[in-house]
C-alpha cells in the first residue's frame, strides 16, 4: 500500500475512467449502511471520518488528491480535473490534521461541478460550508493553515481512512460514514443495494405489526442450541 503512494508522486492523470453515470445515480438513492452491507460489508472508511455538518450527504465519482502533510497545493491542482458529478477524495502521505480546505476551495470545487470532499485530514470554515451546503467529510476540524510547497499527485490510487480509492470509483457518504464502490462493480452493487432496500421495507412493515426479530429471523432454536435459558 505504501508503494501506491510513493511511486506516483508528482503526477496528474488527466484521463480517468469514471463509473457509469446511471449506476452512480442509482447508488445515490441508498444510504451508506445499505451499500456497505450490499458489498459484503466491505469498502467502509474508518469511522473517524465525519461530516462537518449533520445533513451533509453526497454521491459521486472520485477525483483523488494525494497531499503532503500541511500542504494543500494538490487540492488546487485537483480542481482543474473536476467534472460535474465528481467528489474529491484526499489522502495524505503521512498523518496530518491541518486545515487543508475551506470556503474558498469549496467555492472553486462547486464552480467546476464538484459534489463534495472526503479528506483524511482537517478542514475549516465550517459555518460557511454549512451555509453553502457543500458536503465535506473529514478527520478533523482545524483552523491551522497550510502551505503550497511540495507536489503530491492527482488521480492516482491512494489510501483514505483505511480504504484504497481509485480515480473514478463511486463514493457515497452520509451521517453513517463513507463507503467506496469500485467503478467496475457499480452496477452490480447498485442492484444488490436495491434488493436489500426492498427486503428491509418488508421487514419494517412486519416490525411495525409487532413481530419480533426473534421470530422474523428464526433465532429461537439457535439461541437454545447456544445455551440461552429463560428463567421465570
Amino acid at each position: 500500500m505504501t508503494e501506491v503512494r510513493i511511486n506516483q508522486l508528482g503526477v496528474v492523470k488527466r484521463n480517468i475512467v469514471r463509473a457509469d453515470k446511471s449506476a452512480v445515480e442509482k447508488l445515490a438513492k441508498f444510504g451508506v449502511a445499505t451499500i456497505h452491507e450490499a458489498m459484503g460489508r466491505t469498502g467502509l472508511m474508518r469511522p473517524y471520518i465525519r461530516p462537518v455538518y449533520s445533513r451533509a450527504k453526497l454521491c459521486g465519482t472520485a477525483v483523488t488528491a494525494l497531499l503532503q502533510p500541511g500542504d494543500n497545493w494538490m487540492l488546487h491542482v485537483a480542481a482543474e480535473q473536476i467534472q460535474p458529478g465528481d467528489v474529491i477524495v484526499a489522502g495524505c502521505t503521512s498523518d496530518s490534521s491541518d486545515g487543508f480546505f475551506g470556503e474558498l476551495l469549496a467555492t472553486s470545487f462547486r464552480a467546476q461541478g464538484g459534489r463534495g470532499l472526503i479528506i483524511d485530514g482537517g478542514v475549516r470554515d465550517v459555518d460557511a460550508l454549512r451555509q453553502m451546503d457543500f458536503p465535506v467529510f473529514s478527520k478533523a476540524i482545524s483552523s491551522k493553515g497550510t502551505i503550497k510547497a511540495t507536489p503530491g499527485s492527482v488521480n492516482v490510487p491512494l489510501i483514505c481512512a483505511g480504504i484504497v480509492v481509485y480515480p473514478g470509483d463511486v463514493v457515497i457518504a452520509d451521517i453513517d460514514g463513507v463507503v467506496v464502490v469500485p467503478a467496475e462493480k457499480a452496477h452490480e452493487i447498485a442492484d444488490s443495494a436495491e434488493k436489500r432496500e426492498a427486503n428491509e421495507v418488508d421487514k419494517r412493515v412486519q416490525f411495525e405489526q409487532g413481530i419480533l426479530g426473534l421470530d422474523l429471523y428464526d433465532m429461537r432454536q439457535k439461541l437454545a442450541q447456544a445455551g440461552l435459558k429463560y428463567i421465570d
